[in-house]
């Protein structure tokens, strides 16, 4: 079994709304649980000798990242500007990263994110047209380097995502936005793919959830190989 004092693994879901990534996100955290890891709170104190993987999101991932999240997703009506917006995610992320995620890591937990850096270039740099250098500056900024191990980018067609949203009934203010915004957002995760194939795999999101399952759980299996990382048999 792996020590526990190595540093742990990032594994990242992202993609376009209504992509899938939250619900394969949750399917993954089942699968792990029936392979023997043990899920743990953000503060939990883990005593069980079980491989341990902690579920988090950004933004939202700490106590001030719900309160950002809302002001950003949830419950905002008024305008934010778009360097402000920009601002507010650096924020989520660099206390996300400092109060959560390196501290995990360190003691050798898994991390499951849903969202990460990617999705800051994808959506302020080619959705919103920032700029890409001042995009890298405060991710590295925020993250002091910290870069997913893995992420699993679910492709999926933009309008076909979008049509999934409008199903689950209100939308929130980055679901709202017009097409075209959307469409180069996807534009942007495909240009991370091609720039970053060591980290980032694409999976196809189009077909059922059982069978985007599947594919995830296969990469995963792969990984957790190269990684020396425990997965007990069916």
């Amino acid at each position: 079994m792996k020590k526990q004092q190595e540093r742990g693994k990032l594994i990242v879901f992202e993609g376009v709304e209504g992509c899938g990534k939250t619900t394969q996100l949750r399917s993954l955290r089942d699968w792990l649980i029936v392979k023997g890891w043990q899920e743990i709170a953000s503060l939990a104190v883990n005593t069980s000798s079980a491989p341990k993987f902690l579920v988090t999101r950004e933004p939202g991932g700490t106590e001030l990242g719900g309160r950002l999240r809302q002001l950003l997703l949830d419950g905002h009506h008024q305008e934010i500007q778009e360097r402000a917006e920009l601002l507010l995610y650096a924020a989520d992320r660099a206390q996300h990263v400092a109060e959560l995620l390196q501290p995990h890591l360190a003691q050798g937990t898994i991390i499951l994110c849903d969202r990460y850096t990617d999705s800051t270039v994808a959506y302020q740099g080619k959705g919103r047209g920032l700029s890409l250098s001042l995009i890298t500056q405060l991710n590295q900024i925020a993250t002091v380097g910290l870069e997913s191990d893995l992420t699993l980018w679910l492709d999926v067609d933009v309008e076909i995502g979008l049509s999934r949203t409008r199903q689950r009934g209100a939308a929130d203010r980055m679901e709202k936005a017009n097409l075209a915004f959307h469409q180069r957002v996807q534009q942007g995760y495909q240009e991370l793919a091609q720039t970053y194939p060591h980290r980032i795999v694409r999976i196809d999101g189009g077909g059922t959830p059982e069978g985007v399952q599947q594919k995830v759980c296969q990469v995963i299996s792969q990984r957790f190989a190269e990684w020396n990382y425990p997965l007990l048999p069916h």
